[in-house]
């Protein structure tokens, strides 16, 4: 496998280092960057913790709406403008943070930042991989979605070193200038130097699947049960992030146990990654996308049942595991079922509801805690969820599913 990625790496490095810096600098405007940020939100506008939730709620539904609409573009813009757009809409929500003086220019500033950070900017990179890669695709996919724990790891550091030197405002502005002249000047000049880009014909690279338009997906019943399992990562770990609180509670872990399972969610992830990126190539994502709930369901399953410190590297690795192993594979299956002539419009589609999922997770998550719920029955209501979940993905492509259609 690492003989792969080095030969694939080194043939393919100008599009798959604009994948992964794409995806790197969109990790301003995912919730584990922006949560640096929390506390000095809420006390330069005087917001409680639930009037700082509705509103990055508000902003995260309506941004989730909106890309429904945009990411479909990139089906018909040439990259290098798309990416443009997008990159502008980023260093735009970075300035308004920079500026903002009022609620409205920072709920505006937020929406923008989810927007184009969370939801448009690794759009954009995986998109790109997806469409351009076909051999490739479970590797392109994963060597761009690096990006994320790459950022997990570095960016935090850099946060907090910002707001300690130049305070939070002056941060964006940095932040805003990094978008602006490093990630700007080395996108155009890796798009330039790919040669795959210009060489692709991507109206003839797939020859087994149908190219589909969002109206068509709609209508297949296989996108309605594959979605559960799409949304069943993504929708845990944000509510149990976000909800930490009561996770430490539960479990009675402190916060720097918890702070270093991180190092090991990160690590986890990345290799996770990389490893299903592989594995979709050799035996495509259809066939994976029965099995790869499972590590989620043990993840939460040992949260339900087990207890000590030892647990919290332990959970922390294996969720790691589970969302490493479910993005390119779920990457990759738009792709292979559905063609990659409208992939832009079919992904942006299944973006915009994560992030709708994403939304309503800290909620849907202080619902049940708030009524109560032991750490025990909650975890394994969680880990039973994740189950429907896979036996509603091995219903869409399980052994059963025509041949036909598969």
């Amino acid at each position: 496998m690492i003989k792969s990625y080095w030969i694939f790496t080194t043939r393919q490095w100008p599009l798959l280092g604009f994948g992964f810096a794409t995806v790197f600098w969109g990790n301003l405007g995912q919730s584990f960057f922006i949560s640096w940020f929390g506390a000095d939100f809420q006390q330069s506008f005087g917001l409680s913790a639930a009037d700082y939730g509705l509103i990055y709620a508000v902003a995260t539904l309506c941004s989730g709406l909106l890309i429904m609409a945009l990411g479909g573009q990139i089906d018909r813009l040439p990259l290098g403008l798309f990416t443009a757009l997008v990159a502008s809409g980023l260093v735009a929500a970075c300035l308004l943070l920079s500026k903002a003086d009022n609620l409205m220019v920072f709920g505006m500033a937020l929406f923008l930042l989810r927007l184009c950070g969370q939801g448009l900017m690794p759009h954009t990179a995986q998109t790109t991989m997806a469409r351009y890669f076909v051999a490739d695709r479970g590797k392109a996919l994963s060597v761009s979605a690096s990006g994320v724990p790459a950022g997990e790891v570095l960016l935090p550091t850099i946060a907090v070193s910002l707001i300690a030197t130049f305070g939070w405002q002056q941060s964006w502005l940095w932040l805003a200038l990094s978008v602006l002249l490093l990630y700007g000047p080395l996108s155009v000049y890796l798009l330039q130097k790919s040669t795959t880009q210009r060489s692709v014909n991507i109206e003839t690279t797939s020859t087994t699947a149908i190219a589909l338009s969002r109206r068509h997906v709609l209508a297949d019943k296989r996108f309605w049960l594959i979605l559960p399992a799409i949304l069943a990562g993504p929708f845990m770990v944000t509510g149990l992030f976000i909800q930490q609180h009561y996770l430490l509670t539960e479990k009675n872990w402190s916060t720097t146990l918890l702070a270093t399972g991180f190092v090991l969610y990160g690590i986890t992830h990345w290799l996770s990654a990389m490893w299903a990126g592989a594995l979709v190539d050799r035996f495509s994502a259809r066939r994976l996308v029965r099995f790869v709930m499972l590590p989620l369901c043990l993840a939460l399953f040992a949260l339900a049942m087990l207890n000590g410190n030892w647990l919290a590297p332990l959970f922390m690795a294996m969720l790691g595991l589970a969302i490493g192993c479910a993005h390119p594979v779920f990457s990759a299956l738009w792709a292979e079922v559905y063609g990659i002539a409208n992939i832009g419009a079919i992904r942006s589609l299944a973006t915009s509801i994560m992030m709708l999922a994403t939304a309503a997770a800290p909620w849907v998550f202080g619902l049940f805690i708030d009524s109560g719920i032991a750490g025990r029955q909650f975890f394994s209501l969680l880990a039973l969820s994740v189950i429907f979940a896979a036996l509603s993905a091995w219903q869409a492509f399980g052994p059963t599913t025509p041949a036909g259609n598969r």
